[in-house]
């Protein structure tokens, strides 16, 4: 209850700061929220500190202006622009046969160890994907177990270093410190994916706007992830390119009319025309109609999922994905899942929403939420799973503090010290009754009553 935390995702088209903190019964519980555009940020990199400074501490501000509170914990989405992951092994011996959340932190540790790390990255995630003990079958959670030697299989997600400094001194001029980095596409999976879609393989792809990320859950574990460098604003520069318009008309097109639909010649409701001020002089327009908008956006679209499944079949993961979420912004376009279902044949295909975290301040079921949804639920999770996170913490269950009991001091006076009295002399008569007999009398039910009411 008392843990209070700073979740902050960064996008190329805005940036969204929420403080939050679990209530009694471990549910997450909004105190503010904040929005800004985004500046000085392109396709997850930093790319003017100062501006993104701003945009980054006006965001926060607005967040934290309802509730004046300590913040505990910082996190922050990091882009999968500027990742790579890569596979490993650690062991470690368990000296008095007992497994404890010291010996997983240590296992991890050696798999983070064993690894032979490129200078220019740092992990930012240390993932197991399944522990042994004794070389025995693999398991989900040594805790507790007995056992000589403890094994684990690990993902490790790595990150630039110039892209950790940059995003690390745009925070520090923001005035935050202290950061737990979370992969993007991480975050939206949790925030997506129940415990079934984590176990038998699937993957969340989040189509932001300037660029797509997607990572894949098997057996609870995130096991790959990459990034496509296209999103919405991608198809904001076609419409304008194409029409000869400006960015900020593309823009409302794009919102409005955009569609995966295929809108036929009898449907003459659809085939529209519509005004499309022309770029240099926006007081003259030209007519286009709504079927030509539909082409263009079929055309940038495909070729992003097409891309996105080369990237997969390039992996060697593809044939275990059993399911595709689609969220992020470009999700809402309509027809998206028939297209989708065209391409990744034999794979079922959803567009999901987070799940929505119910609050006064904002509705999450809105998928270009997925992000921020997630990163709340990856720093306010009461069981999560064991991982390394960004600043080598082990993440692991936090045990129950329970508020200290208050006693009543009931002042004494000669009515009270009668009553107290006579509450003993009930007990001790009702005592004496079942020793006289073991089964316990009428009588000492009703006295025991008496005495519990007094």
């Amino acid at each position: 209850m008392d843990r209070t935390i700073l979740a902050l995702d960064i996008g190329t088209t805005q940036i969204v700061s929420i403080v939050a903190q679990n209530d009694l019964n471990d549910k997450i519980n909004i105190l503010g929220i904040g929005k800004t555009l985004s500046a000085g940020i392109n396709k997850g990199n930093i790319v003017d500190i100062n501006l993104a400074s701003n945009c980054i501490k006006d965001a926060v501000l607005l967040s934290r202006s309802s509730y004046d509170i300590d913040i505990d914990a910082t996190y922050i989405t990091f882009s999968g622009m500027n990742t790579r992951s890569i596979r490993s092994k650690g062991a470690t011996h368990i000296p008095n046969g007992h497994i404890t959340s010291n010996d997983i932190k240590l296992v991890l540790q050696r798999a983070l160890y064993e690894v032979q790390i490129s200078p220019e990255f740092e992990a930012i995630h240390v993932v197991p994907i399944h522990f042994m003990v004794d070389d025995n079958n693999p398991i989900d959670n040594p805790l507790n177990m007995n056992g000589s030697r403890l094994e684990v299989y690990a993902n490790i997600i790595m990150a630039k270093k110039t892209a950790i400094t940059n995003i690390r001194n745009t925070l520090k001029q923001a005035n935050l410190e202290d950061i737990t980095y979370v992969l993007s596409s991480y975050a939206s999976a949790i925030s997506t994916l129940d415990n079934d879609d984590q176990k038998l393989g699937s993957m969340v792809v989040d189509l932001g706007g300037s660029t797509s990320e997607f990572a894949l859950f098997q057996n609870k574990a995130i096991t790959f992830n990459d990034t496509i460098p296209i999103g919405g604003e991608q198809l904001t520069n076609d419409i304008s390119m194409i029409l000869k318009t400006p960015l900020n008309s593309a823009d409302e097109i794009k919102k409005k009319y955009a569609t995966l639909i295929p809108i036929l010649e009898d449907e003459s409701h659809l085939m529209q025309k519509i005004q499309v001020p022309l770029l240099g002089n926006e007081s003259l327009s030209d007519e286009i109609s709504v079927d030509y908008i539909q082409k263009i956006t079929h055309a940038r679209i495909e070729e992003l999922l097409i891309l996105i499944q080369q990237k997969l079949l390039n992996s060697g993961l593809y044939n275990s994905v059993n399911t595709i979420i689609l969220t992020g912004g470009v999700s809402k376009i309509p027809g998206i899942e028939l297209l989708a279902n065209e391409i990744y044949q034999g794979i079922h295909i959803q567009v999901k929403n987070p799940k929505n975290i119910q609050n006064g301040y904002v509705n999450f079921n809105d998928p270009s939420l997925a992000a921020i949804a997630g990163l709340l639920m990856y720093g306010l999770d009461p069981d999560p799973s064991f991982e390394l996170d960004s600043n080598r913490n082990l993440r692991e269950k936090a045990p129950k503090i329970r508020a200290p009991k208050i006693e009543e001091n009931i002042p004494t006076t000669k009515a009270n010290e009668n009553l107290i009295n006579i509450v003993n002399d009930i007990n001790a008569a009702a005592k004496q009754d079942v020793k006289a007999d073991n089964t316990v009398s009428p009588l000492s039910k009703i006295m025991k009553k008496i005495s519990e009411w007094m």
